[in-house]
C-alpha cells in the first residue's frame, strides 16, 4: 500500500491539472454589466457583489451604467453597436427595467457564442433586428437566483447570480423554458430624401456627444464641405469633417463617429450641455 507522502506525490500533477482547469473555466468568460444606474452608484457594486459571491474569479466589465433613466431604447442602440466587440463566451447582464417586478419575463437569450440576460422589454431589439437569437429562453428556476428576491432589484438578485453560474459552465438550458420570440421595440430609421437625410439623435455619449441614426453609408454621397448643412433643433453647423480638431474650441462640429454613425459635437466641451439636447431630437443633413 501506497504511503501518504508518495500517494500525493502521484496525485499532485492530476489535481494540479484539475485545479488549473477549473480556474480557465471560472475565468474564461466575461460578464459585461449594462444599466442605467449611474455612475458610481451602489447598485453597480451590489451586483458586483452578487457575481462575486458565487464565482470569485470572474471578470466583471462596466460596459455602461450611463443609460438614460428606463430609456429602454437607448439600450437597444448602445448593446447593439457595443457587445459585438467583445469575444465568445462573453455574458452581457442588461438592467435598464422599468418593469421591474411585474409580469415581464427575463430571459437569457444567445447570438453566436454570446449570451445575454435581459428583461424583456425591448431592450435587445438591436441585436434581434439584425437577425434572430439562435435560443431564448425564460429564466425560470430560482434555484440559481438569491434566495431572497426583492420586487424591485432583480439586476441584484436574479439576473446577476444567473450570469455567475454561467460563467461557471451552468448550460442555458438549466435555466427554464424556451421562449419564441422576444418583444421588440420599433427603432427610429432614418431617411433619405432629395438632398435630404432626415434622422434624430438616438444616444448621447460619455463626452457628451450626439449620436445619430444617420449611417455612413447612407452620407456616402454626401458632400462633405461647407455646401452640407446639419441641422439639430435650431442649431446648425456645416461640413462634415473626420476628427474633432479639424474645427475650433467651443465649435460645433459634425462628422462620423467610431460606430460609423453621424455624431454632432461641441469640440472640447459638452453638446448635451451647451444645446440642451436629448434623444429623440430630430437631425437633417441638407446639402
Amino acid at each position: 500500500m501506497l504511503e501518504g507522502r508518495a500517494l500525493r506525490q502521484i496525485l499532485a500533477p492530476w489535481h494540479q491539472a484539475t485545479i488549473t482547469a477549473n480556474l480557465v473555466v471560472m475565468c474564461e468568460s466575461i460578464i459585461t454589466l449594462t444599466t442605467d444606474f449611474g455612475a458610481g452608484s451602489p447598485y453597480v457594486a451590489q451586483m458586483k457583489g452578487a457575481i462575486l459571491s458565487i464565482n470569485r474569479q470572474a471578470r466583471i466589465v462596466d460596459l455602461t451604467h450611463a443609460i438614460e433613466p428606463q430609456n429602454v431604447l437607448q439600450a437597444a442602440w448602445v448593446l447593439r453597436d457595443v457587445t459585438i466587440q467583445f469575444p465568445a463566451r462573453t455574458i452581457h447582464v442588461v438592467v435598464v427595467d422599468p418593469g421591474v417586478g411585474t409580469a415581464r419575463r427575463i430571459v437569457c437569450a444567445q447570438w453566436d457564442e454570446q449570451l445575454f440576460i435581459a428583461p424583456d422589454n425591448g431592450c435587445l431589439t438591436g441585436l434581434a433586428n439584425a437577425r434572430e437569437p439562435s435560443t431564448i429562453r425564460e429564466l425560470a428556476e430560482p434555484q440559481f437566483w438569491r434566495p431572497n428576491v426583492s420586487s424591485t432589484f432583480h439586476g441584484r438578485d436574479i439576473m446577476a447570480p444567473v450570469a455567475a453560474h454561467l460563467s461557471l459552465g451552468l448550460n442555458p438550458e438549466a435555466l427554464g423554458p424556451r421562449c419564441a420570440s422576444l418583444v421588440q421595440l420599433e427603432l427610429p430609421e432614418a431617411h433619405t430624401l432629395s438632398g435630404k437625410i432626415e434622422g434624430e439623435v438616438v444616444s448621447i455619449d460619455s463626452f457628451g456627444n450626439l449620436v445619430t441614426n444617420i449611417t455612413s453609408e447612407m452620407l456616402a454621397d454626401t458632400p462633405r464641405d461647407e455646401t452640407t448643412v446639419v441641422r439639430c433643433d435650431e442649431h446648425e453647423t456645416l461640413g462634415i469633417y473626420q476628427a474633432y480638431a479639424d474645427q475650433p474650441e467651443m465649435t460645433l462640429i459634425a462628422l462620423i463617429g467610431s460606430s460609423g454613425y453621424l455624431e454632432l459635437a461641441i469640440v472640447n466641451d459638452s453638446a448635451k450641455i451647451m444645446l440642451g439636447v436629448a434623444t429623440g431630437e430630430k437631425v437633417t443633413v441638407s446639402w
